[in-house]
């Protein structure tokens, strides 16, 4: 079982490198796209920081921290530089003046959709070389293995229309 189970890990590993690939490539891509060079100076932590927010909405920098699993020194960095690029945007939200929210910008979110757009059009791309069996296979394996890793659905968040009173997502 050991050997079964390590052999599906080695796939499992070599499938995510090749993602995280996608994703790079991507997110180099979204700059190109865009006409900017905000994108390309965002880095991988950076994006998924933007992703959680645009999954999740406004945050406290102390919620996204726990969201990424990181300290939550280094999340008010991020947070720092992403405001700096104007993809986030801080507001202070209550009497307090240390309490603070961050939420995607509208830079933010045409960034979030536009690597999201790249990305998709190259899994497209990828999975059309397989057969339309392999194809079910991969996608049934796959919504297991995020619904184990508490994702949301693809279209649960990422090209699901925002509705207009929300403008925290």
């Amino acid at each position: 079982m050991t050997d079964e189970i390590d052999d599906v890990v080695d796939a499992v590993m070599t499938a995510s490198r090749a993602m995280l690939s996608v994703v790079a490539r991507s997110l180099a891509a979204a700059g190109e796209h865009t006409g900017g060079d905000t994108a390309g100076d965002v880095t991988l932590p950076q994006y998924r920081a933007l992703v959680v927010l645009a999954q999740y909405g406004t945050r406290r920098p102390a919620d996204l921290a726990r969201a990424l699993t990181v300290s939550a020194s280094t999340a008010t960095r991020m947070c720092d530089r992403l405001v700096t690029r104007g993809l986030v945007a801080r507001t202070r939200t209550g009497d307090d003046r240390r309490e603070v929210a961050v939420a995607l910008s509208p830079a933010g979110r045409a960034l979030v959709d536009e690597v999201t757009r790249l990305r998709r059009a190259e899994m497209h791309r990828l999975l059309a070389t397989l057969p339309a069996a392999e194809r079910t296979a991969v996608r049934d394996a796959l919504r297991r293995f995020a619904e184990a890793a508490g994702e949301v659905g693809e279209t649960d968040w990422a090209v699901a229309p925002v509705p207009a009173e929300d403008g925290a997502r």
